[in-house]
C-alpha cells in the first residue's frame, strides 16, 4: 500500500515541505501491519493541525526488529568496517547540515520552539554529534592482556551490542535522535527508533536521509507509535539487545521492569530532575541572572536539566530576585517563526494543562507570585516566564518536576545550608553554583550530588563531555567517549599456546 506523504507549510516563506507519513523500515515508508490508527500532530503555537502519520502497532515492533537483527546480522555490526560505519555517519551529517533550514522548520512547527534556536543550537549540535561519533567509529579498540608470556595470552574485543530499541522525547526531537543514533551507529549496532507521539515529524524526515546517506536497509528504522504501545514492545522485546531512553523517571521504571521480564536487556535511562542552582553573595549576580535565567527559561523550561530550584544566600536575596525578574521579563515568548522570539509555547495541551496545575497549586500552597502566572487569552500553548519566593520544602512546585518556565526561589544563610537544600530531593540529574571564591566552588561542587555540576554558567553540554544522572535521574551516560560504553559488549577471548594440560585431575 502507498504511504501518503504530507505537505506542510512554512508559514514565513510558504514554502511546502514533503514528509512521508508511514513507518519507516528497511529504508522504505511503509504502513501498518495491522492497525489502521493514526497520530495527530499539532502546532502548538497556533493549536492547528499539521499532519497525521501511521501509529505503529506491536507487530510493526516485530517487523523492525526483525528487519534490524537482519541488517545486524549481514551488512551492519561485525560485518562492516569502523572506516566505512564513519564515512556513513559524516555523510549523514552533511545531509542534515545541508537540510538545517527545512529540518529546523518542521522542528518549530512540531515543537514550538523558535526556529533561529532550532536551526543554530539543536540542529548545530545534532550535526556536530554525529561528527563526533564518526570519528570515533574506526577507534573502538580492545585490550592486549598478558597473562603468561611463555604460554598465554588473552585479548578484549569491544563488539556492538546488537539490535537497539531507543526511545526519544519530544523537547529535543532532532537532538535527542542524534545523541541516541550517533553513537549506536559508531558502535555498530542497529535501531530501531521510536519518536514521541507529540514530535514524530523530524524523526520520519532524518529517515529519509539515513536512505540517502548510504546506510543498508533495516540499520535504522522508525516507528512513530504511544509509548504504551512501541515503547513498550520495544522494552518487553526479546529481540532487543539493549533499550535507551530519554524520558520520564515513570515510565523509565517501567521500561526497567519490561527489560528484566523479557530478556534482561541492557538499559539506559536519562530521566528526569529537579535542579537545584545556588548562587553565593560572592558572585557576579547581574551573570548569575543570566544563567540563572537561561537554567529555567531555555526551551520553555522543557528541559530536564532546568534550574527549577533557585537558592540564593540570603543576603543577596532580596536584589539578585529583583534582577532576575528583570531579565526574565527581557524574553520574548511568542511563535518560534519570529526571530525576536526566545521562548515558545510548550509542546501540547497535555504539557500546558500540566504546567498551569502546578501554578495554581504554588499559588494555594502560599508562594508568592513575583512574575508570570496569568493565562494568555489567544490561541497557543503559552506559559509566560513564572517566579514564585516564599517557598517551603514540602510545595509540590518545590518537590515535582514541572517541565515548564516556573522557578521557585528560596534562601539559604550558609554553604551547609545551600549543599543540604539542593541534595534533598529524589533527582540527581544536574546542578549549578555562582561563586567568585574558588575554594568555596571546588568544595560544593565536590558535595553536590549531581551528574553534571556546573560553575558559574548553567545548561551547557557538549558532545565530548558525559551526561547523565544519579539516584532516580538515571543509569548510564550519553556523550563523550561514556556513550559508546552503552553500546558495546566486551568480549574475551583467552589464547593458549604452550600451556599441557594433564589429565586426569
Amino acid at each position: 500500500m502507498t504511504v501518503a506523504v504530507a505537505e506542510i507549510t512554512v508559514p514565513t516563506t510558504g514554502k511546502k515541505i514533503s514528509v512521508p507519513t508511514g513507518l519507516f523500515i528497511n529504508n522504505k515508508f511503509v504502513s501498518s501491519v495491522d492497525s489502521p490508527d493514526k497520530i495527530d500532530c499539532v502546532n502548538p503555537a497556533t493549536e492547528e493541525f499539521l499532519a497525521s502519520v501511521v501509529a505503529g502497532s506491536a507487530k510493526d515492533i516485530d517487523v523492525a526488529v526483525a528487519a534490524a537483527r537482519e541488517a545486524f546480522n549481514t551488512t551492519w555490526g561485525k560485518h562492516v568496517s569502523g572506516f566505512e560505519r564513519s564515512k556513513l555517519i559524516n555523510k549523514l551529517a552533511d545531509l542534515i547540515e545541508r537540510d538545517a533550514e527545512d529540518l529546523a522548520a518542521l522542528e518549530t512547527l512540531n515543537n514550538g520552539k523558535p526556529l533561529k534556536i532550532a536551526r543554530d543550537f539543536d540542529i548545530g549540535d545534532s550535526i556536530g554529534c554525529l561528527r563526533y561519533y564518526a570519528g570515533w567509529a574506526d577507534k573502538i579498540v580492545g585490550q592486549s592482556i598478558e597473562i603468561d608470556p611463555s604460554t598465554k595470552f588473552a585479548f578484549t574485543k569491544n563488539e556492538p551490542i546488537g539490535v537497539c530499541g531507543q526511545i526519544i522525547p519530544w523537547n529535543y526531537p532532532i537532538q535527542m535522535w542524534a545523541w541516541k543514533v550517533a553513537p549506536a551507529l559508531a558502535a555498530g549496532c542497529t535501531i530501531v527508533m521510536k519518536p514521541s507521539e507529540f514530535t514524530p515529524l523530524t524523526a520520519l524526515k532524518l529517515s529519509e536521509l539515513i536512505v540517502e546517506a548510504g546506510f543498508p536497509p533495516g540499520v535504522v528504522n522508525t516507528v512513530p507509535s504511544l509509548g504504551s504501545v512501541g515503547g513498550a514492545a520495544l522494552s518487553l522485546h526479546k529481540g532487543v539487545d539493549k533499550v535507551a531512553f530519554t524520558g520520564s523517571t515513570v515510565t523509565g521504571r517501567k521500561i526497567q521492569k519490561a527489560a528484566a521480564d523479557s530478556n534482561l536487556k541492557k538499559v539506559s535511562l536519562e530521566l528526569g530532575g529537579k535542579s537545584p542552582h545556588l548562587i553565593f553573595e560572592s558572585a557576579d549576580l547581574d551573570q548569575a541572572a543570566n544563567w540563572a535565567a537561561l537554567g529555567i527559561l531555555y526551551n520553555t523550561g522543557q528541559d530536564c536539566t532546568a534550574g527549577s530550584r533557585l537558592y540564593v544566600q540570603e543576603s543577596i536575596h532580596d536584589k539578585f530576585v529583583e534582577i532576575l525578574v528583570g531579565k526574565a521579563k527581557e524574553l520574548t515568548v511568542g511563535d518560534g517563526f519570529d526571530e525576536k522570539v526566545g521562548g515558545g509555547p510548550v509542546v501540547s495541551k497535555v504539557q500546558y494543562d500540566k504546567v498551569w496545575s502546578y501554578i495554581e497549586s504554588g499559588k494555594q500552597q502560599g508562594a508568592k507570585l513575583v512574575l508570570g502566572g496569568e493565562k494568555r487569552s489567544s490561541k497557543g500553548y503559552y506559559v509566560d516566564p513564572t517566579i514564585f519566593t516564599n517557598i517551603t520544602p514540602e510545595m509540590k512546585i518545590v518537590q515535582d518536576e514541572i517541565f515548564g518556565p516556573v522557578l521557585s526561589v528560596g534562601k539559604f544563610k550558609t554553604e551547609e545550608e545551600a549543599i543540604k537544600l539542593a541534595n534533598d530531593t529524589t533527582y540527581g540529574l544536574a546542578a549549578g553554583l555562582h561563586s567568585n571564591d574558588a575554594n568555596q566552588c571546588m568544595r560544593v561542587a565536590n558535595a553536590l550530588d549531581a551528574g553534571t555540576v556546573w560553575v558559574n554558567q548553567y545548561n551547557m553540554l557538549y558532545n565530548n563531555v558525559p551526561f547523565g544522572g544519579k539516584k532516580q535521574s538515571g543509569i548510564g551516560r550519553e556523550l563523550g567517549s561514556h556513550a559508546l560504553d552503552e553500546y558495546i559488549s566486551v568480549k574475551a577471548i583467552q589464547w593458549n599456546y604452550g600451556e599441557k594440560l594433564e589429565w586426569p585431575l
